[in-house]
């Protein structure tokens, strides 16, 4: 036992020892901040280019973003395998070009660029529109709606605002729906092509609305309009004028952002990770990544996907060494050993509130369906699948009803894990036959408040910094978790529940 001890002992020692130890150096030599205060929001943005090559060479041709967008670009990257790259500049702005004399199996190309937002005056270069070639009946139809606007606006901003709500309301315009069946346009383009009519200057934006940790991104279209005072943007999707927050303008003008020569069935899509550091040490990351080999080995060495992805693995490790000190510490019970990780994690997607009560919908209906159930005397494996299609139905059934209702955020309720959700059900039930309703009321609030607990800890902006940025520590956790698995003594639940033995004493 003296042995044992020992050997947890020092194993645990080293472990925190070369974790921390780690975590000091990142922070004092390459200086990482500890604390996440007072710095920007870097995103980092990834572009994979995908292609299925032909038999001809291959030439693919990225637009990079423009300068004069608001943005400031620290650092980008370009990555490929085994391709000719060049660095293109003219009139349109600047293209990655990557080049090669053979292919011969589906490709991805890379760029990566880290950005910040710094507001700036900017003057857009107007892109000119030309009008198609149009029939007389057209022309006829495009000289009544642009007279009609006329008529119920006073500037050009009121016409434009008019105009999308033309759009918007296709169904109920006759006009429009003339125009694009006959033009055979997209939306925007269609609307590009009735202000250029109406003799005011206007492009589309092509951008991408930033999202924490989103994957398989791809860009969307704006429109940006000269009112004869200033220039306007509009979201021709909704009507509203402005730029959204966080929202990343890639290019101006009608020009393909992707171009493939010698391929077929490419697609452009984006990853994006936000962090908040400061920017001379991102600055100071880039230009040292070459001289110390544990930036070329960290976290941010992977493509921005992964780094996603990992953002919220690298968490999870937290959320465990809450359910272990709250059930060895404290003596809390919970049905299941990490279930309430997994109802954590939940509670991450849904936010707090609306997670729980998700929670006991679904979980209190499949107890009352999981009762019938037990009449029927099923064997295990049977009754297990059939909660199963219960749970998911029910949280079909919970979805619809919300978006009819217009609870958005009850739409969350997928972000459950389903097959969690049904052993835990067939868990509170066998319990409930064998020790009663007692038990499962204990044993379904301790699952529920180590959850919660969890969830506070995992989306504290300091955690979530420090397990990102010095994933290390997690070491040190290991050897935390090692020395609390060898802890026999009185837990502090115990320590309530026999506090008369100790009046006595």
């Amino acid at each position: 036992m003296v042995a044992s001890k020992t050997q947890i002992g020092i194993i645990a020692g080293l472990l925190i020892s070369f974790g921390l130890g780690l975590t000091i150096y990142k922070s004092i030599t390459l200086g990482l901040p500890l604390i996440p205060q007072q710095y920007r929001d870097v995103w980092t943005i990834e572009a994979k280019a995908s292609f299925s090559p032909t038999d001809s060479p291959v030439e693919v041709t990225l637009t990079l973003p423009e300068d004069h967008n608001g943005w400031v670009t620290l650092n980008e990257n370009y990555s490929s395998s085994g391709f000719g790259f060049t660095i293109l500049e003219n009139d349109l702005g600047s293209h990655a070009r990557w080049t090669k004399q053979t292919v011969k199996e589906p490709t991805t190309v890379y760029y990566k660029a880290e950005v910040y937002e710094q507001a700036s005056d900017y003057t857009p270069v107007v892109f000119a529109t030309t009008l198609s070639r149009t029939t007389p009946q057209q022309e006829k139809t495009f000289n009544y709606l642009v007279d009609s606007l006329r008529k119920k606006s006073t500037d050009d901003e009121g016409f434009v605002t008019l105009l999308l709500q033309e759009f918007l309301a296709a169904s109920n315009s006759q006009e429009v729906q003339f125009i694009l069946s006959s033009t055979h346009e997209s939306k925007i383009k269609a609307i590009l092509q009735l202000l250029t009519f109406a003799n005011i200057p206007a492009h589309p934006i092509k951008g991408i609305q930033l999202e924490d940790g989103r994957r398989r991104q791809t860009l969307n279209e704006l429109l940006e309009v000269y009112t004869g005072k200033e220039w306007v943007i509009f979201n021709p999707d909704d009507g509203s004028s402005g730029l959204p927050d966080d929202y990343y303008i890639w290019k101006r003008g009608d020009n393909a952002v992707l171009t493939v020569i010698g391929g077929e069935k490419s697609s452009l899509e984006f990853a994006l990770v936000k962090n908040n550091l400061p920017l001379r040490t991102v600055i100071s990351m880039e230009q040292r990544s070459n001289k110390y080999a544990l930036l070329d080995f960290s976290i941010y060495s992977l493509p921005v996907e992964q780094q996603g992805i990992f953002k919220g693995l690298l968490l999870i490790p937290i959320a465990a060494l809450v359910v272990v000190f709250m059930r060895i510490g404290v003596g809390v019970s919970t049905s299941g050993t990490f279930m309430p990780i997994l109802l954590a994690l939940a509670l991450m997607q849904t936010t707090l509130l609306v997670g729980l009560a998700m929670f006991a919908l679904v979980v209190g209906v499949g107890l009352w369906i999981r009762s019938y159930l037990s009449h029927m005397n099923l064997l295990l494996v049977a009754r297990v699948a059939s909660v199963v299609i219960v749970v998911i139905l029910l949280m079909a059934v919970v979805a619809v009803i919300s978006y009819k209702l217009g609870i958005d955020q009850a739409l969350t309720v997928t972000f459950f894990p389903t097959i969690i959700l049904a052993w835990t059900i067939e868990r509170m039930s066998i319990l409930w036959e064998e020790e009663g309703g007692h038990e499962v009321l204990i044993q379904g609030s301790g699952s529920l408040v180590v959850a919660v607990l969890a969830y506070l800890v995992m989306s504290n902006r300091y955690v979530e910094h420090l397990t990102f940025n010095f994933p290390e520590l997690l070491i040190a956790l290991l050897g935390v978790i090692l020395l609390m698995g060898k802890y026999t003594g009185y837990r502090l639940s115990e320590l309530y529940r026999f506090r008369e033995m100790k009046k006595q004493l």
